[in-house]
Formats: C-alpha cells, sequence, structure tokens
C-alpha cells in the first residue's frame, strides 16, 4: 500500500542561544522549536526488489546521494536489515537555505512514513536515534511536538504553545548552515536558561494584549547580517512597517508571530505593497535586479507534528 501527499512541515526556531562548542566542532544550543503548516509533501510507494529510488523530486539541484529524504530511507533500511525498497517523490514547498527546516523535516517524515509503510514498528526513540545523524534538527520532527530543545538540539522537552499565526518572510539570499556556526563573528557564551524559565516567561505574556515580545535573542541572526547585510536592511524596513520580525535558525527567513491571522494577513499585505520601498542600500541584491523580498506566507503555529499519531 503506498502513501501519498505525506506533509513535512516547516519550523521556526523561537529563539536560539549558542551557550559552547564541543571538541567535534558541533555548538551546544538552547532553542523553542515550533512547527508551522508550511509543507513539503512526499509520497512512498513500495518495491520490493529492495532499491531506494528517487522516483520525483523537485531538487532537482541535489544529487540523490546528497539527498536527505534518500539518506534517511538508507539509514531505517542498514539500522533495521529490511530488504524492502521504495520509490519516493517529494514537492518542495519550504525554501532551502532558509532555516526552517525542509531538509531535515523531509528526512523525518521519511523514517515516520516508512516505518509505517514497511512495517516496522520502530518506537519513536528509536526513530530519533537514526535520524540524529542525518541532522541536528531531525529528531525534534519526529519527536512531533512543540520543543524546548538543549544539546545539539537532541535534548528534547515538549513545551504547550499559545495559539499564533506567523507571517514568513523569505529574503532572496540562501544561507548555508555550517557558513554561520563556523564564522569567526559567532559568540558562543550565551548564558543558559532553564526550560522553567522560558515557559514561565511564556506564561506571563500568554494573556497580554499587546502582541509578545519574543524571548532571548538568536545568536546566528547578527553574524548573518554581517555576511549578508541585505538581511539587516530588510528587518529594518520591516520595523519601519511596525513588524517586529526575527530570524529563524540560520536564516535566512524572517518570521513576525501575530496573535490572530487577520493581524498576520494584513502584516502580509503590508510587506507586499510596500517590499520594493524597502531600504536595502548598499546590499549586492539591490544592484542585481532581484526581488527584495522573494515570497510570504501566513502560517499557523502548530503544537503537534501531523504525523505525530503515527508512532506509539
Amino acid at each position: 500500500m503506498a502513501l501519498y501527499n505525506v506533509p513535512a512541515p516547516a519550523k521556526i526556531n523561537l529563539f536560539l542561544h549558542v551557550t559552547g562548542r564541543r571538541e567535534d566542532g558541533y555548538h551546544f544550543l538552547q532553542t523553542a522549536f515550533r512547527f508551522v503548516d508550511l509543507n513539503d509533501y512526499l509520497s512512498f510507494v513500495p518495491r520490493s526488489d529492495g532499491q531506494i529510488h528517487r522516483a520525483h523530486s523537485t531538487l532537482s539541484n541535489v544529487e540523490p546521494e546528497q539527498d536527505l529524504v534518500i539518506k534517511a530511507a538508507r539509514a531505517l533500511q542498514q539500522a533495521t536489515g529490511t530488504r524492502q525498497g521504495v520509490d519516493i517523490s517529494c514537492i518542495k514547498n519550504i525554501p532551502s537555505g532558509a532555516g526552517m527546516g525542509g531538509g531535515s523535516s523531509d528526512a523525518a517524515t521519511t523514517l515516520i512514513a516508512l516505518n509505517r509503510l514497511w512495517n516496522l514498528g520502530l518506537s519513536r526513540q528509536a526513530l530519533m536515534d537514526i535520524g540524529l545523524p542525518l541532522g541536528a534538527d531531525v529528531p525534534v520532527f519526529v519527536f512531533g511536538q512543540a520543543a524546548f530543545a538543549q544539546g545539539v538540539g537532541e535534548q528534547l522537552q515538549a513545551i504547550q504553545m499559545p495559539p499564533r499565526h506567523y507571517i514568513i518572510i523569505r529574503p532572496p539570499q540562501f544561507i548555508s548552515t555550517g557558513e554561520i556556526f563556523t564564522s569567526e563573528c559567532l559568540t558562543r557564551d550565551e548564558k543558559p536558561v532553564t526550560m522553567t524559565f522560558f515557559t514561565d516567561w511564556q506564561e506571563k505574556f500568554w494573556q497580554a494584549k499587546d502582541d509578545n515580545p519574543y524571548f532571548g535573542r538568536n545568536n546566528l541572526e547578527s553574524v548573518a547580517f554581517s555576511l549578508y547585510p541585505g538581511l539587516r536592511n530588510l528587518k529594518q524596513g520591516l520595523q519601519r512597517l511596525k513588524l517586529n520580525a526575527r530570524m529563524t535558525g540560520s536564516g535566512s527567513c524572517l518570521f513576525v508571530e501575530c496573535r490572530d491571522e487577520q493581524s498576520a494577513k494584513t502584516g502580509q499585505f503590508e510587506i507586499d505593497q510596500n517590499s520594493s520601498k524597502i531600504d536595502f542600500s548598499g546590499s549586492e541584491e539591490s544592484n542585481s535586479g532581484k526581488l527584495l523580498v522573494e515570497q510570504t506566507w501566513v502560517c499557523s503555529g502548530l503544537q503537534d507534528h501531523p504525523l505525530r499519531d503515527w508512532i506509539k
């Protein structure tokens, strides 16, 4: 039995603190992950010959051997010893190089879907363990809930989030995560906070009449802004529109948290109407003739991953 149009949601980092660095180069982080309803869609058709094949993908610029979806399927196959195979297709809606976890989400959905398709019966923790070597963000998508994360992102605790909508703003830049984390400009000494401190702060502003201020900061934002000045100018332009934006992950997408869908749509309209007026002076993008804002979305914040109930 095939599985068609299986969702892989995007994520945003509500804050992201870099608290240290391990000897192997991985960074100690603290962050809060939240899924949003911007999805890639994957389909899985079983094969009896044990082959794992990418039947179709909008990632035409990525070789199959480097595709996280293929890597995830092979990792699951190797971990379980199954001789089953699959044809996988993927329709991409989450932009790459945007800090929204698209590749990691696709990999996690692949693990969850093939665990079901191949009738493997692996636990959530087993799938998280298989997913971690594929990328630090893969386990949170398998975990399946909004989460406070520590370590390299693999130590997860579920958190309850208020209903919120988000304007997602995609600029022209593609940003490599490695480029940000290896930058000499990155500070790695943010003072750790406890999950209780974050959840108490969240509760304090839960019923606030005004839109919430953001908790903490994203330590990667200043690095991305130094490497890509157009991003800083974009954030400043959004502030002039009275939209308080923050970068998600290692960039390049920004988000604006809104209390309801209508205020989010109003903000999106303002961005779409004024994007050509946002001052990007001095950025290379402004001289290249590209759109200053490639795309915007209004997304609902999710408490749970849409496939959470697929794993016992």
